[in-house]
């Protein structure tokens, strides 16, 4: 691959991670109801799944849920469904947010996180969508293994939406050890977190493969 094309695909990645869309969302929400750790356990966890996403385009299985409408729609309402479920716990639950401040530092509780923002971005299906579209124009034919090639470019994107989802959780963590200092503004702090993921869902649930 030239310089060019690799500098044009880090710029394509920069933008589409920096722009707030639903990964930064979920990550400001978590960050919310989880505090600053439980997000960037959450964003780590969430961009292995999406490069297990990268894994499955590169050895060809991207493609199936590319073109199959079937595929594609029951990843969508597994997804859109598991953000919601997520949403909603969170909304059950934000009145004892207060204990959660404390457990969610614990290494159980980081896991579990990093666990959930995996299956997060396991079953996003715009993401393998997108990288199914995408990566193959970035590789050298005449260079070594494509598939290689995208793993190397997926990782390259990871790698950047790690950074960049991480400064989002952080400066949503940061904003909320102010509502820490209430019980009252934590609760609504979860129950806003809660709503926003069940949102996120909906709209992941409602939209096409192009929207």
């Amino acid at each position: 691959m030239s310089s060019g094309q690799l500098l044009t695909f880090v710029i394509m990645s920069v933008v589409l991670v920096v722009v707030p869309g639903p990964s930064v969302l979920f990550a400001v929400s978590r960050a919310l109801v989880l505090g600053r750790r439980g997000a960037l356990a959450t964003v780590v966890g969430n961009a292995f799944g999406v490069y297990a996403q990268v894994v499955a385009v590169a050895f060809g299985l991207g493609a199936v849920v590319e073109r199959s409408v079937v595929v594609f729609t029951v990843v969508k309402f597994v997804g859109a469904g598991y953000l919601m479920y997520l949403g909603v716990q969170a909304i059950r639950h934000r009145r004892s947010l207060a204990d959660a401040v404390t457990v969610s530092v614990q290494p159980a509780g980081t896991l579990r996180a990093a666990r959930e923002g995996f299956v997060v971005g396991l079953t996003n299906p715009k993401a393998i969508v997108f990288f199914a579209a995408v990566l193959p124009q970035f590789v050298d034919r005449a260079g070594f293994s494509p598939a290689a090639q995208m793993l190397v470019l997926g990782l390259m994107f990871m790698t950047i939406a790690v950074i960049c989802d991480g400064a989002w959780a952080v400066g949503a963590g940061a904003a909320r050890s102010w509502f820490t200092r209430s019980p009252r503004r934590l609760a609504q702090l979860g129950g806003i977190g809660g709503v926003a993921m069940v949102g996120i869902g909906a709209q992941l649930a409602v939209s096409g493969r192009h929207d």
